[in-house]
């Protein structure tokens, strides 16, 4: 059995997305997955399962979503192995960047193709940047950038299916779950 993390994007945010955290623990132990657990209201859960297939595992989880709440959850999965890399690389980049006002991790289900990455790369302003490593992209904010905006350089448009977590929260499921 392999450990792996899923993060689901768009729930929680309204009154029409609702999923609380225990219902996804149900759902997720519904479809065949164990050792199922829950961090926070934002969807994280961590499990595990004999499948191997990321792709597999991500679908599978989205057609019990989809099932359960009658609305669409998209679900980028990890490996607990990957994830403990996604924060290695998090920790790394806020020793280089001290002083950074906020450092969210944009959690991505596909790898983007050098030329998106390109793209995104260069989207300094001044007030941060964007930094890609693997399927995780990196939004390293300067003090000065627009506070309450988790993506003043609008790059999460050029990113594909993706969620964010702050480095805080990257760091804690790292130490908890990994």
């Amino acid at each position: 059995m392999t450990t792996y993390l899923a993060f689901l994007r768009a729930i929680n945010l309204g009154a029409k997305r609702v999923f609380p955290k225990e219902d996804i623990r149900r759902v997720v132990e519904g479809v065949g997955f164990e050792d199922v657990e829950t961090h926070i209201n934002t969807g994280n859960v961590r499990f595990a399962s004999r499948m191997r297939s990321r792709e597999r595992i991500e679908r599978t989880l989205e057609d019990a979503f989809l099932a359960d709440r009658g609305f669409e959850v998209p679900s980028i999965v990890y490996s607990a192995a990957e994830f403990r890399e996604v924060a290695r690389q998090t920790r790394e980049l806020a020793e280089a960047n001290p002083g950074l006002a906020r450092h969210y991790v944009y959690l991505l289900k596909d790898e983007l193709t050098p030329e998106r990455i390109a793209e995104i790369e260069a989207r300094d302003d001044g007030r941060g940047r964007m930094v890609v490593r693997g399927r995780a992209v990196h939004a390293l904010l300067q003090p000065g950038y627009q506070d309450g905006t988790v993506d003043p350089l609008g790059a999460a448009k050029l990113l594909g299916a993706a969620t964010n977590r702050n480095a805080n929260v990257i760091g804690t499921l790292a130490e908890k779950w990994c």
